[in-house]
């Protein structure tokens, strides 16, 4: 009887259950150079809150400077672009001195002139507190402002015309860099309109009377009511 001799191969295969050695697979490394992929996930949602915040504003706007139904047109002149309130003082009637910028969140009528107040000086001021209290309830939202570009005193005969008013003193260099009369007039010959941002938005035209308040009237009726959605009345 012969034995043959057994493989080191054959005892392998006779021997599954043997522990085999391990086998190691390399992946391939990302390359350095490789940018990672931007998350562009927050910046979207951002974007999409501040759009969602706007849109009252963005519409409102939107209704009255594109869609005119019937061809309406303004009285007063819109500006493009709108001036934002500048970082200008402003000193009040008890001399407290203090920013333009903290009018805003109202709307503002607006009127300019010496502090001798001339007649058309009144006749504003008078067009200005008639069209307020005209607008009833929705007067809340509308302040009425004197600015007196100068130092000349204010007579005191015209203190009961002012109640209601807010008196300003301003410079007329920082005026002027704001507001901005039609060609051939001046500053203190129209009436302006100052939106709750602060941005100055419309100017009404010089010599305004009785036929001419009604229709600015009308242009503020229009406003108030597309702003309604986002613009309360008076100040946080």
């Amino acid at each position: 009887m012969s034995i043959e001799p057994t493989s080191p191969r054959s005892k392998e295969q006779s021997h599954p259950d043997q522990d085999q050695p391990l086998g190691l697979t390399v992946h391939e490394l990302p390359r350095v150079d490789q940018a990672a992929p931007v998350n562009t996930n927050g910046r979207l949602k951002m974007l999409l809150i501040l759009l969602v915040c706007a849109a009252p504003v963005i519409a409102s706007y939107f209704m009255y400077y594109v869609v005119r139904p019937d061809g309406r047109r303004n009285y007063g002149e819109l500006i493009t672009p709108q001036r934002p309130l500048p970082s200008f003082n402003v000193t009040m009637a008890s001399g407290a001195v203090v920013p333009a910028t903290s009018l805003k969140d109202q709307w503002l009528l607006i009127s300019v002139g010496s502090g001798a107040c001339d007649a058309v000086c009144q006749q504003h001021l008078y067009f200005q507190r008639q069209l307020r209290e005209s607008l009833g309830r929705e007067k809340e939202r509308v302040d009425w402002i004197w600015l007196v570009n100068d130092d000349v005193s204010t007579p005191a005969a015209l203190e009961p015309a002012l109640k209601g008013a807010t008196v300003l003193r301003v410079s007329p260099t920082d005026l002027v860099q704001w507001l901005e009369a039609a060609p051939g007039q001046r500053l203190a010959e129209h009436l302006y309109l100052v939106d709750p941002m602060g941005n100055w938005m419309m100017r009404f035209p010089a010599a305004m009377d009785a036929a001419g308040a009604a229709k600015a009237k009308v242009d503020l009726e229009r406003l108030l009511r597309a702003s309604s959605s986002w613009d309360n009345a008076g100040r946080p």
